[in-house]
């Protein structure tokens, strides 16, 4: 007769998200993801197999988060320029611009190298750019690359941020990101 779990998947990953952003990727360990999560490395094993299919998985787990994030700001924010500001913010959870902006650096580096991450990376961009677009323009011959330019801005306005740290990272962004709609509307 085979086991029940004791704990879903998504509440293992949720629990060995947390515990990979704490330690990193390359000090990851079966034993690390055991004792975050209250399982044996052994039970570990057999769910996931090895170690890079545990941290792929782990971070399917962490776009699978982000896109229902997205899809749920997208459905909040108006459909306006501001409105493509406020759904980034909204990306952005309030005290976690700091552990993003560095430990959130070293998964992306995963992500990079791994091709089935580096596709999801990528869709969520496309998915993303055209959110932003149609709240940025109705020609929607300029949509698409008005909003790859909003979302390059934000993420090179996070990293900024990062290295200067003068204001809240929500504030430097919004100024950044307001300066650049007051720009294309010719103000």
């Amino acid at each position: 007769m085979a086991r029940h779990k004791t704990l879903s998947d998504e509440q293992v990953l949720q629990r060995l998200l947390l515990e990979l952003m704490a330690a990193g990727p390359a000090d990851f360990t079966f034993a690390k993801a055991a004792k975050a999560c209250g399982l044996s490395a052994a039970t570990l094993v057999q769910r996931y197999g090895d170690r890079s299919s545990l941290v792929e998985a782990i971070l399917l787990h962490a776009w699978n988060m982000l896109d229902a994030q997205t899809e749920a700001a997208d459905a909040e924010a108006a459909e306006t320029p501001e409105g493509a500001i406020d759904l980034l913010l909204q990306l952005m959870p309030d005290g976690d611009a700091e552990r993003n902006a560095t430990e959130g650096l070293l998964l992306l580096r995963e992500d990079f190298q791994n091709p089935v991450l580096r596709a999801r990376g990528s869709a969520w961009g496309h998915r993303l750019a055209a959110i932003l677009g149609r709240r940025l323009t109705a020609d929607m011959a300029n949509a698409l690359s008005l909003g790859w330019e909003m979302a390059s801005l934000w993420q090179g306005a996070y990293i900024w941020w990062a290295f200067n740290r003068g204001d809240s990272a929500e504030a430097a962004i919004r100024r950044t990101l307001t300066n650049w709609i007051n720009r294309q509307a010719g103000e």
